[in-house]
């Protein structure tokens, strides 16, 4: 483990000696996550894009990526795209990266099951804004807005989420 990696814990995410308050799935900590569980998957994941939204937020690092009308990230496990960043068009099951609310301005993604993706294991877990404290997500780990803006730009490629099945 380095000092540079988010590590979840049962009280928060830990990241360079702070500990932030944070959302995990539904369905708890898992460590045989399948597609719509609403578990977040034990192991480590490395983080490997920012994405944000720049009609509403600056980039938050240099490597961040912005979300586009019409992006989308597919969660159709038996598409050829499953869990990989879409455009519209697109037909199968999928999720809007560009929403109404705030949860996707920012988002951090993960490898989980990602680049070559396994049917059915789970499409990715992206770690982005919460609802409201306490409220579950759908197996991601979401974060106060200005904590994961912190997070964001102090993070860098490769920096690996460590969940831990209790």
């Amino acid at each position: 483990m380095s000092v540079h990696d988010l590590v979840l814990t049962p009280t928060g995410l830990r990241y360079g000696g702070r500990l932030y308050p944070c959302s995990i799935g539904r369905g708890g900590i898992t460590a045989a996550k399948r597609e719509g569980d609403g578990a977040t998957p034990a192991g480590s994941h490395r983080v490997v894009m920012t994405l944000y939204r720049p009609d509403r937020i600056a980039a938050p690092a240099p490597w961040a990526r912005p979300i586009l009308p019409g992006d989308l990230w597919s969660d159709a496990s038996n598409a050829p795209e499953y869990n990989q960043w879409v455009r519209a068009p697109y037909a199968p099951s999928h999720e809007a990266l560009r929403r109404s609310d705030p949860l996707y301005d920012l988002i951090l993604v993960t490898d989980w099951n990602w680049l070559d993706a396994t049917p059915g294991a789970g499409s990715c877990i992206f770690i982005h804004q919460w609802r409201r404290p306490g409220y579950p997500t759908e197996g991601c780990v979401a974060l106060k807005r200005n904590h994961l803006h912190h997070l964001a730009g102090k993070i860098m490629p490769e920096t690996r989420l460590i969940v831990r099945k209790a």
